[in-house]
């Protein structure tokens, strides 16, 4: 189902679940709930819900919560119910272009319009009215959002989706958004606000994945799992599923890698309303456990420590809440979804249990004593969401075709009776004496601990300092003595220095009244032999300097010389210079010439090539004395063609020229060049010189460096040829071709250059020496991205390019070089060759066909094959195939292979 962008005609409508109440013990508490009285749906007749505000169900012992624990008071919660409209498809747009839609939505008054003929309508009122282009977010608030979030504070709640099948029950709920996260749907949104709230910490987040195919009840996450018992409790009347898995979930990947494995093992069958029509109903349980933080009880306590002793006694208050999305099987006539052998009990069993559900259903709105709840394994799952303590919200899906008017009229009035129903919506919370008794362990032991630990420090502290004032006593004595004895010498010591200082002093100064007139006429005599020193330095110096200056004056002589001679030099390399200017002006013109010579050349091959395609040879334009004016006069007595013109062209020109301009800087003159290898490609005498003259190589890197998209087509097509021959292959794969074809690949815009490349791998696909390397280098995984085109022609080289790898791979296998499963299912290739097996497009069905057979030839890779559907596809190739020889491979292979019979059996096929 398309979803609309931002134009929501519908106001935001959010009831709050958010309740204030406190407890000392384990309580069911009441919800309080914004009062929102349904207005009763209408006719432009007569209503058949007059008056449904004074039928609500309150309470009776027929519901299908009966046999729930009555004692604590609930609120009453209506279920609400949203309709939701699904827009044309292909089909209904061919089929139905004349009429008009048979529903008419008023989104604004939450209002629909059912036409029972062009001039009467019957009018119905819902609490939300969804058009066609109300978007994923649009629906998840308005529908399951209030939901969820009274799940967080606590309460059970329920979001299931009814109607016709193909009306998109799966589209609103169970949509991933992998490829658009605007598209993702109710369970992933619910998933991503739990996870938003919870705290990974303290809280839990419980998921299981079931469903109920035939009234059996199975495990989606543990496909041996299917037969559920269900028990309900006593007293409570809580309905529990003992041996169902429940896994815990961290964070959304592992949630949406849960919903991936669910979806696998899920019936899906193929139908005239729905391509993949579910053929069970699938319940995702969601059980959310909450630590309530900040909540103080009623009393406080004038003493601190009492308060915090009796916060730390206190028990945590958790609430547990349910939540189940419930995707049900599609509604379906056998007679218009063409249902035959065991999808016909499949669609019976189906319309049962929506049958039965539909009873209880009616049961509650008209509060009658009884309520058949034990009717179907449905209605017992789903009793305490009717009638019950969840709150419940219920989106209808229908669709506008006047073909199905009387299915929509039923969904319609399905949901007007749900709307009747209300559930007594009750608080699940209660004292975690388990948390708190661990709790209070876990600190025991820690006070134990660390008391034991400061009695052993203090009793060491104890020793220590005992220790320690005796070693300081000792000290003390030992540094007295030791002190007194050190200032007896130092007063002995100092008496003796003082004695011997005067007696020095003394002497010293008998002997400086003599020498002090010595010691001036030294001082004279060294400042003369100072100045004498100073001017024999002067005297050096000044020699030094004027033999400086006469070489300085030796090396200008020297340099003018040297100037002269570079000046001379100078003048020759300035000839030289232009020499080489003018040889490159020559060589210039001729480039150009042979430039211009080649687009010539092309053109006239292109001409050429378009009159031999019209059946004459036409008339070639004169005034052009070249090369092709003599090849055309030659063709006209040849038989051969085009064939024959560009080989005379090839042998004119020169390879090596045409190959040189394929690196030329003008790109029209590249697009040329590569377009005229590309046509002597084609031809088998001319792709050995093509390669042995570098050719090959040019194309690659040409392949690699250009952005040009015609480059990339015309190259890649060469490539195609050449890989053509078994040694160009090895070639191209050496040189790296399947690297640069897989770039070129997920660059191109073009179909046509992608029909070129997918064409390359497909011919290297056929090597059986090249099949590891090719897979290693992601050919193979290349191919699965071309597909994303689309384009028919695209598509039939990729099917050939697999059925030339099934083929080479089954020949290894049977050779005995090869061992375990086939390379193709590995990278993922077998959902899309089921899903083309039997395309309308003949040359796609045909090679999708042959690489089926040749995949199933060996049993180890029956078991996948079997898991993705292809043993439907084998039968039909056996008995419809126009080709005998793929025909009888099929039938061969079905009848020898003990998985294929095994699965035959188990899915009841005639064979």
């Amino acid at each position: 189902m398309a979803s609309g962008g931002g134009n929501n005609r519908n106001g935001t409508h959010r009831n709050s679940l958010k309740g204030t109440t406190t407890t000392s013990t384990a309580t069911d508490k009441p919800l309080s709930v914004n009062s929102n009285p349904s207005k009763p749906a209408f006719k432009n007749k007569s209503s058949p819900l007059t008056g449904a505000s004074s039928g609500l169900r309150k309470s009776s012992p027929g519901s299908l919560g009966g046999g729930a624990a009555k004692d604590d008071a609930g609120v009453p919660g209506r279920v609400r119910v949203a309709v939701r409209l699904r827009p044309r498809n292909a089909e209904e747009s061919v089929a139905d272009a004349d009429f008009a839609d048979c529903v008419e939505l008023q989104p604004e008054l939450k209002r629909l319009k059912l036409r029972k003929n062009n001039w009467d309508t019957d009018t119905y009122e819902f609490d939300e009215v969804l058009t066609e282009f109300a978007s994923q977010k649009r629906v998840y608030e308005v529908v399951a959002k209030p939901v969820v979030e009274g799940v967080l504070d606590g309460y059970n709640g329920t979001i299931m989706a009814y109607g016709q099948t193909g009306t998109g029950k799966t589209y609103t709920l169970g949509r991933l958004g992998e490829e658009d996260t605007a598209n993702r749907g109710i369970m992933v949104r619910a998933m991503e606000d739990i996870l938003a709230e919870v705290s990974p910490e303290i809280d839990s987040v419980l998921v299981s994945y079931l469903q109920l195919y035939m009234e059996s009840l199975q495990d989606l996450l543990g496909p041996t799992n299917d037969n559920i018992s269900i028990v309900e409790e006593p007293k409570s009347g809580d309905v529990s599923l003992p041996g169902a898995t429940l896994v815990e979930i961290r964070d959304q990947q592992s949630f949406l890698e849960l919903l991936r494995l669910g979806e696998a093992h899920r019936h899906a069958a193929n139908t005239k309303l729905n391509t993949e029509s579910s053929r069970s109903h699938a319940l995702l349980m969601v059980h959310v456990k909450r630590t309530v933080k900040g909540r103080e009880p009623a009393h406080s306590s004038d003493n601190g420590n009492s308060t915090s002793m009796a916060r730390s006694l206190r028990p945590p208050l958790v609430r547990k809440g349910k939540l189940v999305v419930v995707d049900l099987a599609g509604s379906e006539r056998i007679d218009k979804s063409g249902s035959d052998g065991h999808t016909r009990e499949e669609a019976k069993s189906i319309n049962l249990s929506l049958s039965a559900l539909g009873k209880c259903i009616n049961a509650l709105a008209e509060n009658s004593a009884h309520v058949p709840v034990r009717d179907s394994k449905l209605t017992r799952l789903l009793r305490d969401s009717f009638g019950g303590t969840a709150r419940t919200s219920l989106v209808i899906t229908v669709g506008p075709s006047p073909r199905h008017r009387g299915e929509t009229a039923s969904t319609i009035m399905f949901g007007q009776r749900a709307m009747k129903v209300e559930n007594m919506l009750k608080l699940k919370e209660e004292f975690d004496y388990k948390s708190l008794a661990r709790r209070l362990d876990i600190q025991l032991d820690k006070l134990i601990m660390e008391h034991e630990r400061k009695q052993k420090a203090f009793e060491v502290e104890i020793e220590r300092i005992t220790a320690e004032a005796q070693n300081r006593i000792s000290e003390a004595e030992r540094n007295y003595a030791d002190a007194v004895e050190k200032e007896r010498l130092k007063y002995q010591k100092d008496y003796m220095e003082s004695i011997k200082k005067l007696e020095e002093k003394w002497m010293m100064n008998q002997q400086n009244q003599g020498n002090e007139r010595k010691e001036q006429m030294v001082h004279i005599a060294e400042e003369v032999a100072e100045v004498k020193k100073l001017l024999s330095k002067e005297t050096s110096l000044r020699k030094a300097a004027e033999e400086e200056v006469d070489n300085l004056k030796s090396q200008l002589a020297q340099l003018k010389m040297s100037e002269a001679l570079a000046n001379s030099e100078i003048l020759k390399l300035r000839k030289m210079v232009e020499d080489e200017v003018c040889q490159k002006e020559k060589l210039e013109g001729e480039i150009s010439m042979l430039q211009s010579q080649l687009l010539h050349l092309s053109f006239e091959a292109d001409e050429t090539r378009k009159r031999l395609d019209r059946g004459g040879p036409g008339k070639v334009p004169g005034g052009l004395d070249s090369p092709v004016s003599q090849v055309r006069s030659q063709l006209k007595g040849s038989g051969n063609g085009e064939k024959a013109s560009v080989a005379k062209l090839f042998e004119q020109v020169g390879l090596q020229k045409i190959l040189s301009l394929l690196e030329a800087e003008d790109a029209d003159v590249r697009i040329h060049a590569v377009k005229v290898v590309a046509n002597l490609a084609a031809e088998e005498t001319n792709q050995q010189k093509i390669v042995e003259a570098g050719g090959l190589k040019s194309l690659l890197m040409l392949l690699g460096s250009s952005e040009d998209e015609t480059i990339h087509r015309v190259a890649a097509g060469a490539i195609a040829n050449l890989a053509m021959n078994e040694k160009n292959q090895e070639l191209i794969m050496s040189q790296g071709g399947i690297s640069l074809l897989s770039t070129t690949a997920s660059h191109a815009k073009d179909p046509q250059t992608l029909r070129m490349v997918a064409g390359a791998i497909a011919n290297l696909c056929g090597n059986d020496k090249l099949q590891t390397k090719l897979r290693g280098e992601g050919g193979i995984k290349a191919l699965l991205e071309i597909v994303k085109c689309g384009h028919p022609d695209v598509l039939a080289q990729v099917a050939r390019g697999i059925a030339n790898f099934a083929k080479c791979e089954s020949r290894a296998s049977t050779q005995g070089s090869k061992t375990g499963r086939s390379l193709l299912i590995e990278d993922g290739a077998l959902p899309w060759i089921v899903q083309n097996a039997n395309s309308d497009a003949s040359p796609i069905r045909r090679h999708t066909e042959l690489a089926l057979c040749h995949l199933a030839q060996h049993e180890v890779n029956a078991k996948d094959m079997i898991s993705e559907g292809a043993l439907w596809e084998l039968v039909r190739i056996s008995q419809d195939c126009p080709r005998e020889d793929i025909r009888t491979l099929a039938h061969r292979t079905l009848a020898s292979s003990p998985d294929f019979i095994a699965g035959l059996k188990r899915l009841r096929i005639d064979y």
